[in-house]
Order: C-alpha cells, then structure tokens, then sequence
C-alpha cells in the first residue's frame, strides 16, 4: 500500500492571525522509494485547496513522478478536489510535489451569524438539514463502551444559553486533556485511547472532537489540511526582514454544522478556532476519506518520506 500517508500535525504553537497581509509559498514534497520495480494501483491525492476553504489562493500545482500517468481532476461527493492517478509502466520511485502560494489576512473566526433556533444549546436542526447531515450525527457504534468518552460527553452535556462559547469549551477541554505528540503509526487512535492515553496527535485529538460533538447532536466532520505559523511574539511583533520566520505542516481540525453559520473550525489542538493559516484541503466523515495519498502497490519494501518547505513575507503596499 502506498499510501494512506497521514502527518502527525504541527508542534503545538501560538497561531494567532498575522497582524499584517502577508504572502506564503508551500513547498511539499511527498516521496516513496521502493526497493524494486512495483505497479502502482490507481491512486487518489488529495492535496489541493478545498472549495471552502477561506485563505485566498494564488497559485497552485501539482507535479507527479514518474512521468508515465494520467491524471484526472474530479469532486467526491463532498466537493473535495481529487487529483486521481493512473500508471502505465513500473517505478521505483513515486512522488507528489506540491507548490502553493497563499495570502494571509487576518480573518474573523467570529465572523458569522447564528440561526436564533440555534442560540443556545441544545438545539435541534431542521427537518431539511437533519436529513442532510445525518452522517455527520452518526457516532461510532463501539462509542457505548467508552466509559471515559461517555464520562467526558455527560460532563459537557449540560444546557448552556451561548452556543459559540459551549463550542469554544469543548474544544478547549479537549486541548486540555489531550497532549500534542507526533505519531508516525498509521491510522487514528480511538476517542477512548486518546483519553485513556491523554495524548494523541492532531488527528487523534480531531477524530475525538468530532466523535463527541456527534455524541452531543452536533454535525461535524474531519478536515485535513496544512496550517501555516507564522512565529509571533507575544506582542504579536513580526520582524522586520522580508523573510519571516515560520513553519507548516499537515495538520487535521474539525468543523462543526451550525445553522445560520455554516461549518465552522475548531482545532483541539491549539483550542482555538480556525483562522487564516489553517488551508483546508478535504473535509471526510473520517480520517481515512481524508487520507493526503491513498492507493496500492505491489509488495515491496518501501521507504517514506515527506517534506514542507514555507517562505513568508510581508506584502508589499502599493504606493
């Protein structure tokens, strides 16, 4: 198998929105190397912008070795931008190489507008929207074995008169009992590992928030996506030399269904929301539809490896 790749996330830093417009390139290279000549299935890339993703893009591509595929770009169901790839001839080496430049501008989280119906919490979704988001509210079936899951979901179960600020506790709550850490292991811990543990990567943290706002009667989903940080002072100073510092990586969040607002980000492992630096490239009812590469070899012993390089500079003003 060649892939369902997955990065761990980000180190857990302060990705408060630049004070300032500022411009960032992605480079992403992505890179199997296998000991032997293999057949590669069709595969299915997931790595582009996704259609609701908020940060300006202003420029995309994506480079595939070796040369002899086809390519063909296509939506899922859930208007994913899939890039899927057919091999005519063996390899021993195949690589995704992305290349984006993006425009950071300090976005409201808060920028929305409640449906009254939904002010406060609970609240109940209309009869259109409930049939629509139906496998967004299925929680795992296993779920009624979790006793720390189920322990988590009762303490936060309660009547609260401010949805927005109910949201922000649950995701903060869960950044507080989930340490960061990387995780090279395939796949996604269980919510109940991941509280049992106290610890988990971005994916793991999400995967658990998005299983307990079900468990609560809220629609969510999980995203994968990159997040750009932009190191800041605690001042929110930026330094003054064109290139500022920073970093990226693939990172999971979860957004949550909202009526009136639409879906909105909630990252568990910073506990805050979503803002400019967070690029959602698809948006799953799990991990695995979220998967960056996804697709089959021959056996073979294979050696992975993956790399972000980001550049970010301060906009120039037009005079």
């Amino acid at each position: 198998m060649a892939g369902t790749c997955f990065a761990s996330g980000p180190l857990p830093l302060r990705h408060a929105p630049p004070p300032m417009t500022l411009l960032a390139h992605l480079h992403h290279l992505t890179r199997y190397q296998y000991d032997r000549a293999v057949n590669l299935g069709p595969h299915i890339v997931r790595l582009h912008p996704a259609p609701h993703c908020r940060t300006p893009i202003g420029a995309y591509s994506l480079t595939v070795r070796p040369s002899s595929h086809f390519i063909h770009w296509q939506q899922d169901p859930l208007a994913n931008r899939l890039a899927r790839l057919v091999f005519t001839q063996p390899c021993t080496e195949f690589e995704v190489e992305v290349d984006l430049s993006v425009t950071l501008t300090e976005l409201n989280p808060f920028d929305f507008f409640l449906d009254p119906s939904a002010n406060a919490y609970p609240f109940s979704y209309s009869d259109s929207d409930q049939r629509t988001l139906a496998p967004y509210l299925s929680v795992e079936s296993a779920c009624g074995a979790w006793p720390r899951f189920l322990d988590l979901a009762r303490e936060l179960d309660r009547p609260a008169s401010d949805t927005v600020q109910f949201l922000i506790a649950a995701n903060q709550r869960i950044a507080r009992a989930i340490t960061y850490g990387v995780r090279h292991e395939a796949g996604v811990q269980t919510p109940e590992q991941s509280l049992e543990l106290g610890s988990g990567s971005c994916r793991d943290s999400s995967w658990l928030l998005v299983q307990l706002f079900r468990r609560l009667g809220l629609a969510a989903r999980f995203v994968s996506g990159y997040l750009i940080d932009v190191l800041v002072s605690a001042q929110g100073d930026v330094p003054g030399s064109p290139d500022l510092p920073s970093r990226s990586e693939l990172h999971a969040w979860c957004e949550v269904y909202l009526p009136g607002a639409g879906w909105i980000g909630m990252d568990p492992t910073s506990g805050l929301l979503t803002g400019a630096g967070h690029i959602a490239l698809a948006c799953a009812l799990d991990p695995a539809a979220a998967a960056p590469v996804e697709g089959r070899a021959d056996i073979a012993e294979v050696r992975f490896s993956h790399r972000i390089d980001i550049q970010v500079s301060k906009a120039e003003v037009p005079k």
